[in-house]
């Protein structure tokens, strides 16, 4: 079972890492500043993070603490700035006033009532880890197979709504990072995987039984990046609705608590 992580999207508002330096001081909030911040925030992040903040693309905002940028100054920096080697753009449109406008209305998010779900964590745990057999491909605190995204703390970044789709439609899920690729060799081998590193002259993958294989491209046949594909089965028909729902409230309730 593959989720995936954040897509990379000029749109994204927040990453769940901490950009230090903070430069970016906080004035006294007025009622004007929380509007202004609403509407930059419906303009340029509610594609990723929903209206309400709850997730999609980008991870869960309506959280009363986010881990990695506690403050709004905090949340500002990583607004105005990005953050180098992730996936996370800097907003350089936005004024510093502006960046910390839509970090106090992200926020307010955390006032946000959250949803309670039909199903049952604890009986979603056991299919996870049993008929599901999500820890071949998965980890969380510590535990499974790195063939997939970790999970640790997937129900901070993906809305309950995210993760239904990621269950029953993973194809349509699918990120960069984990782009599925088929190569034939010219002995006549066939191996598909996630491609994990390519150059001009090699490419390297994991099969669906974590096998590591490097290729040289001019030994290969054939080449063939399966865009919108992926390892990971639908369980739409492996879950009955009830179970479905239970696995999707386990993954909701990982957080990266210990």
């Amino acid at each position: 079972m593959i989720i995936s992580n954040i897509v990379k999207t000029p749109t994204v508002l927040f990453a769940l890492f901490f950009c230090a330096g903070l430069s970016i001081q906080t004035p006294a909030q007025t009622p004007d500043d929380l509007a202004r911040g609403m509407k930059l925030y419906q303009g340029h992040c509610s594609l990723c993070h929903g209206q309400t903040g709850g997730g999609g693309k980008g991870p869960n905002l309506a959280q009363p603490t986010l881990r990695h940028a506690a403050t709004v100054e905090q949340i500002a920096e990583v607004i105005k700035h990005g953050l180098p080697g992730t996936e996370m753009p800097g907003a350089w449109q936005l004024t510093d006033r502006e960046a910390l406008q839509v970090a106090q209305y992200v926020r307010s998010l955390g006032r946000t009532a959250v949803v309670k779900l039909q199903g049952d964590p604890a009986r979603g745990r056991v299919l996870y880890e049993s008929k599901g057999g999500c820890a071949s491909c998965h980890i969380v605190q510590g535990a499974g197979s790195s063939l997939g995204p970790e999970l640790t703390d997937v129900g901070a970044r993906r809305n309950p709504d995210y993760l239904r789709d990621a269950l029953v439609k993973p194809a349509a899920m699918v990120p960069e990072a984990f782009l599925v690729v088929r190569v034939t060799t010219r002995d006549g081998k066939t191996i598909r995987g996630i491609r994990v590193n390519e150059d001009t002259f090699t490419i390297q993958l994991r099969d669906a039984a974590n096998r590591f294989y490097s290729f040289r491209k001019s030994s290969l046949v054939s080449l063939e990046k399966q865009l919108n594909q992926s390892l990971m089965p639908s369980f739409e028909s492996a879950f009955t609705a009830a179970e479905l729902d239970d696995v999707i409230a386990y993954l909701a309730s990982l957080r990266g608590q210990s």
